[in-house]
């Protein structure tokens, strides 16, 4: 998907990006209020593995460099351990405006690898269809696509979970189904898009 080119008019053309970014993101974001201290870079346990910092991802951001922030591995390293939230002084978001970023690179297929934004569709995937997630279908679903060669290997382990009852071989869906798709559908017509 390309983006859409900015009008010579926009006296801030940098500015739209952040704002999308910002108003896509669940609750108050506050991404605006980033002084670029470094400590939520500082506070992630995979920043080493991150083709960009937090923020360095933001920085990008700021600068209206779309295309370059959504290829970014950063959101799809991102744990969610919220570290970086808790530490940050301005009180940013960090952790749900990556998955801001997530949904966005996958919309606009900026990735640079399949394997994570297939693994989280089949999760929405699972929650949609079950209401929870259902972790052997999952994992199978997921090795058979991506790592097919690994799968003998993991099956003692999930044969382990298995006989322990820490994993079902059949799904089970949760009751309530309708209120859960009732809410999802909701939550689909207030999406920013």
């Amino acid at each position: 998907m390309t983006t859409q080119p900015i009008p010579t008019n926009d006296p801030n053309p940098n500015v739209r990006f952040l704002e999308e970014v910002s108003a896509r993101t669940a609750g108050v974001s506050r991404l605006e209020m980033c002084i670029q201290c470094g400590t939520c870079g500082g506070s992630c346990p995979p920043a080493e593995d991150m083709d960009h910092t937090p923020r360095m991802l933001f920085a990008l951001i700021r600068a209206g460099m779309r295309e370059q922030a959504l290829a970014s591995n950063t959101p799809w390293i991102c744990v969610s351990c919220y570290h970086c939230v808790v530490r940050c002084p301005q009180e940013v978001h960090i952790a749900d405006v990556m998955y801001t970023l997530k949904s966005m690179a996958i919309q606009a297929k900026l990735y640079k690898d399949s394997t994570a934004p297939d693994f989280s569709q089949t999760f929405v995937d699972m929650v949609e269809t079950y209401g929870r997630s259902y972790e052997f279908g999952l994992a199978t679903r997921h090795y058979l696509k991506h790592f097919p060669m690994r799968l003998p290997s993991m099956a003692p382990m999930g044969l382990g979970m298995l006989t322990k009852k820490r994993m079902d071989i059949t799904p089970k869906r949760i009751e309530g189904m309708d209120q859960l798709n009732a809410i999802l559908e909701r939550a689909k017509t207030l999406e920013v898009v």
